[in-house]
């Protein structure tokens, strides 16, 4: 067993039978034009509701989508995912119209063993990021225990996972054990060299994550919108590109560490700039130096690309968290399929952290090649930093 695995109360061993079980999802999946358009966050909560309803019980779901801050935003409702669900499991789900008070009381009251009900959005109401109490337990009243399924909501303390774990015998799902097995392989003695990819849009959300991999891998391969306030920190003219200044300082230190550490950063040499964040404005690739005045930054270079792809051939271990550029638009996208395609095809085992990361493989095509692909960006960062997870600590024993 794993150290991150010690202790857990596995959904395997649960009395489920017969009973209401609560069962947080992480179905915050991307919509478009009012459906689901990826179900992969869906499709790896099943294996878990089809143990659960193959032993008799009454599935009560719960998931947040999108960030309302606590108010009732009419496209952020769950009736898409109710629709995918459905079609995924084969048989009917109730969607409800709230997640607490008494028609959802009287609805999941008259549910049979095998029924699947899903609660509205839980970040409808302002308890549950507050993770207050109150709201915690009107939440487990719908159930008899509680399974948290939602990997990639582990690193948030709020109601739906860490609250209710107050109120109910507590289970880890069959996701949750699944992500800890797979990342524990970066956790415990990985293989080296250990080379993390970072990117992303913005350097102030990767600076604790940079803080904490110096002690961790072999280099850091820096590529993004957090490779221009790199470059600025280390005295590269950058045009336009977005930097955080506020955080300039504090990267120099993250630098001076890596060197005391031995830790390799690796930063773009090159890069693909645009006069505009739009797929049909002028590009031009040149050197980090190079950068016109007034131009944008928004995508690694060939000749970066190439960098990369050695360090990646090099590797026994790669974590990949964070795009390579504006992927989302083709002219910017080059970067992020090249480094996706050089870990399908490594020798490595490699991991990609979820989030928006994870669909960019998928999008790409290179999903069969990557040894895993975290369904949580957040929750997998702060797992290989070695951060404690409370809503993970709240399911052991």
């Amino acid at each position: 067993m794993t150290d991150i695995a010690r202790g857990l109360r596995r959904v395997q061993d649960a009395p489920v039978e017969g009973k209401s079980v609560l069962v947080r999802v992480d179905y915050n999946v991307p919509l478009r034009a009012g459906t689901v358009a990826d179900d992969s966050r869906i499709t790896a909560s099943l294996p878990t509701l089809h143990h659960l309803m193959e032993r008799g019980a009454k599935l009560v779901l719960m998931s947040h989508l999108g960030d309302p801050e606590g108010k009732v935003v009419p496209e952020l409702r769950l009736d898409p995912v109710a629709d995918r669900l459905r079609d995924l499991l084969r048989r009917p789900v109730e969607k409800l119209t709230d997640c607490i008070g008494e028609a959802v009381s009287k609805a999941v009251g008259k549910g049979k063993p095998g029924d699947v009900f899903l609660l509205e959005n839980v970040r409808f109401h302002p308890g549950e990021s507050a993770n207050d109490a109150d709201f915690a337990r009107s939440l487990a009243r719908l159930g008899e225990l509680y399974v948290n399924d939602a990997f990639a909501a582990l690193h948030r303390a709020h109601a739906s996972t860490e609250g209710v774990t107050r109120f109910l015998p507590s289970y880890a799902g069959m996701l949750i054990q699944k992500e800890i097995e797979a990342l524990s392989r970066l956790t415990d003695r990985p293989e080296r060299p250990y080379v993390a990819i970072v990117g992303g849009k913005k350097a102030e959300s990767k600076l604790g994550a940079l803080r904490d991999l110096l002690g961790r891998v072999d280099a850091i391969l820096i590529g993004g919108g957090v490779a221009f306030t790199f470059l600025h920190a280390t005295g590269h003219e950058v045009g336009a590109s977005v930097v955080d200044a506020s955080i300039v300082e504090e990267i120099r230190d993250v630098v001076r560490l890596a060197g005391e550490k031995k830790v390799r950063i690796v930063l773009p040499c090159d890069v693909v700039a645009a006069r505009a964040v739009s797929a049909s404005a002028e590009t031009t690739t040149v050197p980090v130096d190079g950068i016109p005045a007034g131009w944008i930054g928004l995508d690694i270079g060939p000749k970066t690309v190439e960098l990369f792809r050695r360090e990646i051939a090099r590797a026994r271990t790669v974590v990949w968290t964070g795009p390579m550029g504006a992927f989302e638009l083709e002219p910017f996208s080059q970067g992020t399929r090249a480094v996706a395609s050089a870990l399908a095809h490594a020798r490595a085992f490699t991991v990609v952290g979820g989030g928006e990361t994870g669909e960019a493989v998928v999008q790409m095509g290179e999903e069969h090649g990557i040894s895993y692909i975290s369904t949580g960006g957040g929750a997998c960062l702060a797992l290989l930093r070695g951060k404690s997870l409370p809503a993970l600590e709240a399911l052991r024993g």
